[in-house]
């Protein structure tokens, strides 16, 4: 018995042996079955692609501006005097030389009625001490006076001759005071609030009675880093620059204008220059003080490829896109990136017309990656954006 039981121990011993070998062999060949077959192949990541067009694209500086007036002039009296006529409504548009206000002539009309009297006066003594002298100088030649009397003589005329030039500034000063009682305005404008009203006492170069602000022309004053005076400089040798006006949310274009000056210095606090451009501001849509956006139009850059800007991703060895192959296989290219313009990108390299270049989807891919083309939207934003590209200039 003892020895039947030492056998069933090593049977059962054998069992578990055997099973353990089994399992064993089994799980080699499942491995060795597994080196010898391929891994799955990953599946298609989907995207959204674009065709790349061509376009000539305007190369665009922007800078914050204020629109400033052509000529602005604070009207004030020469004058002391009452004011008898206000000629203008406020917010009128006025030509040079009309009427504005008007201060009671009378006391200097009474003053050049004195002055042209004591010209007239002085004026007949000088006939008469010419006569005079005409007459003494037929009797010196007779020795029937002396030659002393002849000199006293052209003296007298000499000086009645300068009485009639200081009486005559006299009566030039009294017309230019009449003449300055009638306050007209000296320059193409638009007048603002008055300041001063009929009865008024104003007195010379002391009260600005009204604004004139002249804004056709108009100029706009906007700011540039100084870091492109050098680009800015070449392209005004070549040619004339222009410069759309945006408003201040730079969503929509007001005027059109050209550039015509770079200020003399550089602000060293901010490290810009000032820049002026002139607009003829038919429609008037620029108003003195409004804030702009200033769009220069640098240069143009023609035939350039243009991709919405969602299509630029930014690596560590700067931007890039995935290109899509033939194969459906995606490729990574490194782009320069000429202009950004609502939201499209102009590239100077990297991508050819034609190319079908990923603008969605791209946080799926790596280099080689099969990919699925999904939806026409790309295409739509590519044709969309090149449009306001074109109508961005």
């Amino acid at each position: 018995m003892q020895r039947m039981s030492i056998w069933r121990r090593f049977a059962v011993w054998g069992v578990f042996i055997g099973m353990a070998a089994g399992g064993v062999y089994a799980w080699s060949v499942r491995q060795r079955m597994a080196e010898r077959s391929p891994p799955p192949a990953p599946a298609a990541a989907p995207v959204a692609v674009t065709v790349a067009q061509t376009r000539d694209v305007p190369i665009i500086l922007r800078g914050l501006g204020a629109v400033t007036a052509y000529a602005t002039v604070d009207v004030k009296s020469r004058v002391a005097g009452n004011i008898v006529k206000i000629n203008f409504r406020e917010g009128q548009s006025v030509k040079a030389g009309d009427l504005l206000v008007q201060i009671d002539p009378r006391p200097y009309q009474a003053a050049l009625a004195q002055a042209e009297g004591a010209l007239a006066r002085d004026a007949a003594n000088l006939a008469n001490a010419r006569v005079d002298l005409e007459r003494y100088q037929k009797l010196v030649k007779g020795n029937f006076i002396s030659k002393q009397q002849y000199a006293n003589q052209q003296a007298t005329v000499s000086a009645d001759e300068a009485t009639i030039k200081v009486d005559q500034s006299a009566v030039d000063a009294a017309r230019l005071n009449v003449e300055y009682c009638a306050i007209v305005s000296p320059i193409d404008g638009v007048v603002g609030i008055r300041q001063v009203d009929i009865g008024n006492l104003v007195q010379p170069n002391s009260q600005t009675l009204v604004v004139v602000t002249q804004i056709r022309p108009i100029y706009v004053v906007f700011t540039l880093p100084e870091t492109d005076i050098d680009r800015i400089r070449t392209a005004m040798a070549a040619r004339r620059l222009q410069v759309a006006a945006f408003d201040s949310r730079d969503e929509r274009q007001v005027a059109q204008g050209l550039l015509t000056l770079i200020d003399n210095q550089v602000d060293q606090t901010t490290g810009t220059v000032r820049l002026k451009a002139e607009f003829d501001n038919k429609d008037l849509s620029l108003w003195p003080g409004q804030f702009v956006s200033a769009h220069l139009v640098l240069d143009v850059d023609r035939d350039a490829v243009v991709l919405p800007s969602v299509a630029v991703q930014t690596g560590p060895r700067g931007p890039f896109v995935y290109v899509v192959r033939e194969d459906d296989t995606v490729e990574m290219r490194p782009v320069v990136v000429a202009q950004t313009e609502r939201n499209m990108s102009a590239l100077r390299s990297g991508v050819r017309r034609g190319e079908r270049v990923v603008v969605a989807g791209q946080l799926n891919l790596t280099p080689g990656a099969k990919v699925t083309i999904s939806g026409t939207s790309g295409e739509a934003l590519a044709q969309t954006g090149a449009a306001a590209i074109q109508g961005g200039r």
